[in-house]
């Protein structure tokens, strides 16, 4: 049981018994089915956890050379690198940090793969089949018009000697039988061209850490791919299913207001800087000692402490009437949120630590106003 009064607030606060659960299973999929499954930053890139993530998967993937960078100096090996477009000024050092790198257009392709050669990097591109199951479009990254991937009808019979690999990406917190579906879409349209390459990346959203999953559906669906493409290398990069309820959001009620009849909670924390899913997706996270809805004895919204006139979500119900200075933890808070934060209005930024399997508060990051001012000119 996280004792909360030995971090800030607010804080983001990583379980690491959790955090290892989530791990274990992600390793046994691996080890059970002989894919390579590895860290997608673009969810979660704590690098202070890193040293506990070594001990379960040796690699992870980058979108960016920041991302990249962090994958070689942190943690520790090379990362597999995509990006809808490389500019020329960052392309040598993304090469530097990469073992593998996807491109997203023939026209990228041609034009970087030179600047690979000789440099221990194995090359692919994103391909789309077209079909996704993911219904909010801000997150579908095959909706009709999208500039993610190459469809079947641009690639050639021969692929050119410079494609060792695809990259196909089209889940979101989905489900084993959704992976089914969209194999089955991507094999329709792609397999003719299996025998030429040496890898497929399934890309993310293998949401394999869900309660309601069923990992020995995936370690069935793995091992059929598996035997029926002996020669590729397979490649899982999750990100979501790493961090899935590893850790909080923990902050405070600052003041109360009431407006024609509804009253609001505001909190020490901002969703649009701190929890931008909620706006964005839009979803509500679960509340300790909170129930979603007006059924209780006392409802509130919660607000933001930005300015935004949109930064709130609700409704809650609590058994208790909420005071200022009372706690109020948001579950699931690790993935994606933590990389997504900032820092509109100079608000000042959740600190960033972990509950050990010890029992110790270790406090990673604690935010000053020069982390807001230097991110200015």
């Amino acid at each position: 049981m996280i004792d909360y009064n030995k971090f800030p607030s607010p804080c983001y606060i990583v379980e690491e018994d959790l955090l290892r659960k989530n791990l274990s299973l992600i390793k046994s999929v691996a080890d059970q089915t002989g894919v390579e499954i590895i860290l997608a930053f673009k969810a979660f890139a704590l690098w202070r956890t890193f040293p506990i993530f070594r001990e379960y998967i040796e690699h992870s993937t980058a979108s960016s050379l920041y991302e990249a960078r962090l994958a070689f100096e942190e943690f520790g090996s090379r990362a597999h690198t995509y990006s809808p477009a490389y500019v020329p000024e960052e392309f040598d050092e993304i090469v530097k940090y990469s073992r593998c790198i996807t491109f997203n257009s023939f026209s990228q392709l041609d034009y970087y793969y030179p600047k690979t050669i000789g440099k221990d990097v194995s090359c692919g591109v994103r391909v789309n089949p077209e079909y996704s199951e993911v219904k909010t479009a801000l997150y579908n990254p095959c909706a009709p018009g999208t500039r993610f991937g190459i469809t079947s009808d641009q690639l050639p019979d021969q692929l050119p000697d410079s494609i060792e690999g695809f990259h196909c990406h089209c889940l979101c917190e989905s489900m084993p039988d959704e992976l089914e579906r969209m194999l089955e879409h991507l094999e329709a349209k792609f397999s003719s061209w299996f025998p030429q390459i040496k890898w497929l990346n399934l890309g993310g959203g293998h949401l394999m850490t869900h309660r309601d999953y069923d990992t020995s559906r995936l370690v069935e669906i793995l091992k059929g791919l598996r035997k029926r493409y002996p020669w590729l290398k397979i490649i899982l990069e999750p990100g979501s299913a790493f961090a899935w309820r590893t850790g909080v959001l923990s902050s405070k009620v600052v003041d109360v207001v009431e407006n024609q009849g509804i009253r609001t909670a505001i909190l020490n924390v901002s969703f649009t800087c701190h929890m931008p899913d909620c706006l964005e997706m839009p979803y509500q996270p679960d509340i300790i000692g909170a129930r979603k809805g007006e059924e209780g004895s006392y409802t509130y919204r919660l607000g933001g402490n930005s300015c935004l006139s949109g930064d709130f979500i609700g409704t809650w119900s609590f058994e208790q009437e909420l005071k200022i200075g009372d706690r109020i933890i948001f579950e699931d808070m690790i993935h994606y949120t933590t990389v997504k934060t900032n820092m509109f209005n100079g608000i000042h930024h959740p600190a960033i630590g972990m509950w050990t399997s010890d029992a110790n508060a270790v406090i990673f990051k604690q935010f000053e106003y020069s982390d807001y001012r230097d991110r200015m000119c």
